[in-house]
């Protein structure tokens, strides 16, 4: 009879962590209209990342960012990019499109930085054997935090939203981009 209790406590502890930690009961959802994300999109300037918002989903954060990029913004077909070291990213491309590189072996990692309120610790590498394929408009690519990821060429211009998964709450839950406000 011990033997049991202890094999259900122990099940109870694995498959469902949150009971006793005081759960968090959410009660409404977070909107960004397309006027917003258009909004911000005119007000880049020359920044191609910004942060819409950054949501408390209960425990995590998910932040949602438009990004924009042209040809200037590639590495000209070098295999180097950034990793993320909390934050994953969901790449949801808008318009345009170009060659983008994801995982493979990292190789000579930079100093990491802080990445401020939009994609948190981050550091750049090289990858060897990363997975290249073109990506336009429509698609959606899925890039786990630890896995490196850059646009190899953009021919013209690629326009996405990032939704960004903050596990280690590592950006500022509540963060609204002031031109929202």
């Amino acid at each position: 009879m011990q033997m049991k209790i202890s094999i259900l406590l122990t099940i109870m502890v694995v498959f469902f962590p949150a009971m006793g930690q005081g759960q968090v009961t959410l009660t409404s959802a977070t909107d960004i209209t397309r006027e917003q994300v258009q909004v911000v999109l005119e007000g880049m300037g020359e920044s191609i990342d910004r942060q819409l918002k950054v949501v408390d989903v209960g425990g995590d954060n998910v932040a949602v960012g438009i990004l924009h990029r042209d040809s200037d913004n590639d590495t000209d077909g070098e295999h180097r990019g950034l990793v993320h070291m909390h934050i994953s990213e969901t790449y949801v491309v808008l318009e345009g499109g170009g060659t983008l590189l994801t995982g493979g072996e990292i190789m000579n990692p930079g100093e990491p930085s802080d990445g401020g309120i939009v994609i948190g610790p981050s550091f750049s590498a090289e990858s060897r054997n990363g997975q290249v394929r073109e990506i336009s408009a429509g698609d959606i690519v899925v890039i786990p935090a630890g896995v490196l990821h850059s646009w190899l060429e953009i021919p013209d211009e690629v326009t996405y939203l990032s939704i960004r998964g903050d596990p280690d709450q590592v950006l500022p839950a509540g963060y609204v981009n002031p031109e929202l406000d």
